[in-house]
């Protein structure tokens, strides 16, 4: 799994080594409200730009359709498209447009808390960089497996028990 000190990354973009060292990640840092029915599911997350210039660190929590919109981004990414995740107007949202050349523009726009934009060019990700974020996106599902289920509106139970 790809994670240190417990975190494990989402998404984790970045030039090859030796490059410009750009980096764009969401880190999984733990579940929202472990062991509380309606917030165990959620996510609480870091969203970490890195580039010569400029840092920038976002806080995010992230719900379990935010994992399935992640997944339908990296179908559209695949196929070379312009790409939006986390457009629900309650976090920072982020931006991936492919570009001609191979590299790849990341955007994160904070608009619910400071409005400020950043994008960083990933000038030479790894050429399998689309499937090796499917493989985090399966290891955060594995690492964090659904364990809520809704069985009516506004009623919840767990789906398994809960290890301790």
């Amino acid at each position: 799994m790809d994670s240190t000190d417990g975190v494990v990354n989402l998404i984790h973009l970045a030039d090859r080594p030796g490059t410009s060292g750009h980096s764009v990640s969401v880190r999984i840092l733990g579940r929202y409200q472990p062991g509380i029915l309606t917030g165990h599911d959620f996510l609480d997350c870091d969203i970490v730009i890195k580039a010569e210039s400029v840092s920038g660190n976002f806080s995010v929590t992230l719900l379990p359709e935010d994992l399935e919109d992640w997944e339908d981004a990296l179908a559209t990414l695949e196929s070379g498209r312009f790409a939006m995740w986390l457009t629900s107007g309650r976090t920072p949202s982020m931006k991936f447009k492919p570009d001609e050349s191979g590299g790849l523009w990341v955007s994160v726009h904070d608009g619910p808390s400071s409005g400020v934009t950043v994008t960083v060019p990933l000038f030479v990700p790894s050429p399998k960089w689309v499937a090796e974020q499917r493989d985090l996106l399966a290891q955060a599902r594995e690492a964090y497996p659904r364990e809520v289920v809704e069985t009516s509106p506004g009623a919840y139970e767990w789906r398994r028990a809960l290890s301790v």
